[in-house]
């Protein structure tokens, strides 16, 4: 399985990670000094290394420095009870594995030795998901088989004229696959039209699909192509189809069958060339059966159905797509490439995403945006926002004397901590649980807001 070595000047702390690891099934070397194991790692072959950052002559950071110099591939991860973001930075930049505390639950830190120790450099194009391969197609990344089978369906369809209708919860990535498939056809070349309709009043909708005449309604003054005829020979997207209204269902069947419709207040018939894609976070079969949904249209649009599955059950998307928007959002606010620790990768993939792709995108962005070392801890990460802005106070405007920003944030971090336990009576585990946080992320919160 690999050797580790142990570095740590306190006997106490090395007894108790030989004992551990050997129980795991590892092999172990301890040493007391940074010197010892320099001169160690200079006759042996080593994995993994495991070093305290507070050392008497060589420190963490600085032995990590000569350890990497000696075997640029040994994996390091630094083990420290004076955890701050400025020296997690430090140590990642100089090319620490991970930066762990202390008081670390012994099966979350297993899980990161064994991480460290199944881990091999890989090209920097490439990106590890498991036994997976990973596939980038059409702007989507995934090893995800179910996703994998959905980029082989859009590849075989793309080139038909098939209406395809794509289902799937809010945020899993529906008007990227509407996209693909155009992308993908032999319609690329003109226009690709999203229309939301949940998004605009159905007057407006009307006249902003078909068109109109002039003199049509108040403020007509000219004759105006609407979507559809500005979309043919291309693809248009109807997105939240499922609320269209009756009177536009009716219309947009007519479209469907006869390739055809009149703009608002005309007489004439335009003929038109395009591809329907249609998308709903909704159950399209129940709104039909309760009659909210026409029967002949549904069927019209669901030739052919694409199914998207949500985040959380393609969990092992999560580290690749992470590393994506790391990467999308520090080039796009020019800042040095971030890191992310296993333990705030951890609290991802435990984490449900109720907003699915979409929600950890906006994750990543804020951490990258707003994060001011190049590591992104637990701490960093806000999830499940729309609870937590249920209890931000209303501020109407900034007076001339300004807020202090970390005091409101700290009082609404301490008030959300303590509904919490509130709820579950005092139970650590339950509270992170509500809270979408680590029980180690919740014990530090409350030592440093003194929540007892």
């Amino acid at each position: 399985m690999g050797n580790i070595l142990v570095v740590d000047d306190d006997r106490e702390i090395r007894d108790f990670f030989d004992i551990l690891l050997k129980k795991e099934g590892f092999t172990v070397k301890t040493v007391e000094s940074a010197d010892a194991a320099l001169k160690y790692l200079k006759q042996h072959e080593v994995s993994l290394i495991i070093t305290d950052l507070k050392m008497p002559k060589i420190d963490g950071i600085n032995f990590l420095k000569r350890a990497k110099e000696l075997n640029e591939n040994v994996r390091v991860i630094l083990v420290t009870a004076f955890a701050s973001a400025e020296t997690a930075y430090e140590a990642m930049k100089a090319g620490a594995f991970d930066y762990v505390e202390k008081n670390f639950e012994v099966e979350e830190f297993i899980e990161v030795i064994k991480r460290a120790m199944e881990h091999e450099p890989a090209p920097e194009e490439e990106t590890s998901c498991g036994e997976g391969e990973v596939v980038k197609f059409g702007g989507m990344i995934s090893c995800n088989r179910e996703m994998i089978k959905i980029f082989q369906t859009i590849k075989k369809i793309a080139d038909t004229s098939a209406n395809v209708l794509i289902l799937g919860e809010s945020g899993t990535g529906k008007e990227l696959v509407a996209r693909a498939i155009h992308d993908h056809s032999n319609r690329r070349k003109r226009p690709f039209v999203p229309i939301n309709c949940g998004g605009i009043p159905e007057n407006l909708l009307e006249s902003e699909l078909f068109g109109y005449v002039k003199g049509a309604f108040t403020g007509a003054y000219g004759d105006k192509a609407g979507l559809l005829e500005i979309a043919s020979g291309g693809t248009v997207f109807f997105d939240e189809i499922s609320e269209l209204t009756p009177v536009l269902q009716v219309k947009l069947l007519r479209v469907v069958e006869e390739k055809a419709f009149r703009r608002v207040g005309g007489n004439e018939n335009i003929q038109v060339n395009i591809r329907l894609i249609s998308a709903t976070n909704r159950d399209l079969w129940r709104m039909v059966k309760e009659g909210s949904f026409r029967e002949d249209l549904y069927y019209r649009l669901n030739v052919i159905p694409i199914e998207l599955p949500p985040l959380r059950n393609r969990k092992e998307d999560i580290p690749i797509l992470v590393e994506h928007f790391i990467e999308k959002y520090s080039q796009a606010y020019g800042k040095e490439r971030k890191k992310i620790s296993s333990y705030a990768l951890d609290l991802l993939m435990k984490y449900s995403f109720p907003g699915n792709v979409r929600e950890l995108e906006h994750v990543i962005e804020r951490s990258v945006a707003l994060g001011t070392s190049n590591i992104i801890l637990p701490d960093n990460l806000v999830l499940d926002l729309t609870n937590t802005l249920k209890y931000m106070p209303e501020i109407e405007e900034i007076g001339d004397g300004g807020i202090n920003l970390n005091e409101l944030l700290t009082g609404m971090e301490k008030k959300l901590i303590e509904l919490a336990l509130k709820k579950v009576n005092g139970s650590r585990t339950r509270a992170a649980e509500l809270l979408h946080i680590t029980v180690d992320s919740l014990k530090y919160r409350m030592e440093k807001l003194n929540i007892t």
